[in-house]
């Protein structure tokens, strides 16, 4: 097997790199990682593996980057006010550049495409090997492989082989779409959490607020990437990438219609707005922005109608994304666990890894909550 790294999306053959990533996710495309590396989101810094069998035919492809990161990305409230005041003297406290694998700013389980030719334990070697070489090389004290959904838990053991830790992340929420019609969605809920979401929009609608979809929003980057930034430095929960008016502009130009923005108008102003990637039959939705940091109930407004919409857009299950899980749990999504790989780059470190990240962060876990009505008035597909 042949491995062959690349610097830049662009130094990868087209025709290889389609050829494996079109048996995948859209976030596995191209035309998706152009995007992540023309939009200039924090420090990150791409390369991509491609994998040829001796014959010379693509087999498997994978992509890591270096990002300084805050290791305590997930902190408990306590830990992270503490922080924050150690942070006020000392502003990159625990915040370290480490190498990760996977998909940057949003998920793809398992974080890699391969064909048969290609069994996956050897696909993990391949992985635990170029990243281990690659941050001793370059200083990086850290390596993180994500993310890993519940059909990909099975790798557990491939990685643990390389001395990996498996660690909690963040919980995703999906939404499987079984409805014809956001009526028939409506009809199927039980009728406490039926009346709080219409009560809202109800008083959405009184207050002016209006919606529409768009295909080409790349004219309102300026606009949507400030609304994002609002929501991103009151965000309390999680803290990442750092969204550029290029990325909306970039996204919206290189994904064409598989990229959507979905604006909320109050009273004629554009108020807000939440952006959506068409998947295959997926629709997820990686970001939302407001003007203004208001607790005034425009949320659960916007939330309800990404779900209308993924129903409208005939998608099977609607990705609805990190934190803010009671509001989603309320709209009938999902909490979904997602495991990350972890190891030090140092042997005598690597024991303890583990065991700091769990005392350094906190993993929500929401109960599940029965949203739907048991006999099911909804319409199936």
């Amino acid at each position: 097997m042949q491995t062959q790294l690349y610097d830049s999306i662009d130094a990868v053959p087209a025709e290889a790199w389609d050829a494996l990533a079109g048996m995948g996710s859209a976030a596995m495309s191209r035309d998706f990682w152009s995007v992540l590396e023309r939009s200039g989101l924090n420090d990150f810094q791409y390369r991509h593996v491609l994998l040829r069998d001796d014959a010379g035919t693509p087999a498997g492809l994978y992509s890591f980057y270096t990002v300084t990161t805050d290791i305590a990305i997930f902190a408990p409230p306590f830990l992270r006010g503490l922080l924050g005041a150690v942070r006020r003297v000392f502003p990159n406290f625990l915040k370290w550049k480490m190498l990760e694998c996977g998909t940057p700013i949003t998920i793809v389980s398992p974080p890699f495409v391969r064909t048969p030719l290609l069994q996956e334990r050897e696909m993990v070697d391949r992985i635990a090997e170029t990243l281990l070489q690659t941050a001793r090389r370059e200083g990086h004290l850290l390596i993180v492989v994500r993310d890993f959904e519940h059909e990909a838990q099975a790798l557990r053991t491939d990685f643990a082989r390389h001395g990996y830790h498996w660690i909690d992340s963040l919980p995703n929420t999906y939404l499987s779409v079984r409805w014809s019609d956001p009526e028939a969605y409506l009809r199927a809920m039980r009728s406490y959490y039926r009346s709080k979401l219409l009560k809202h929009r109800k008083r959405n609608i009184e207050s002016g607020v209006s919606h529409e979809l768009r295909d080409d929003f790349s004219d309102l980057a300026e606009t949507l990437c400030a609304q994002w930034m609002v929501v991103h430095e009151n965000a309390k929960e999680f803290q990442r990438e750092v969204l550029t008016p290029r990325f909306y502009r970039e996204l919206s130009e290189c994904m064409g219609a598989r990229s959507k923005a979905l604006l909320f108008y109050r009273e004629g102003k554009l108020a807000a707005h939440a952006l959506l990637l068409q998947d295959g039959d997926l629709v997820r939705w990686l970001y939302v922005g407001r003007e203004t940091p208001e607790n005034d109930g425009l949320y659960l407004y916007i939330a309800a109608t990404v779900v209308e919409t993924a129903i409208e857009l005939g998608a099977k299950r609607l990705e609805m994304g990190l934190t803010t899980y009671s509001i989603k749990q309320d709209l009938g999504a999902e909490v979904v666990p997602i495991g990350m790989a972890l190891r030090a780059t140092r042997g005598w470190l690597n024991p303890f890894v583990g065991w700091g990240y769990g005392v350094l962060n906190s993993v929500p876990e929401p109960e599940p909550r029965s949203i739907f009505k048991a006999s099911g008035d909804d319409v199936a597909r």
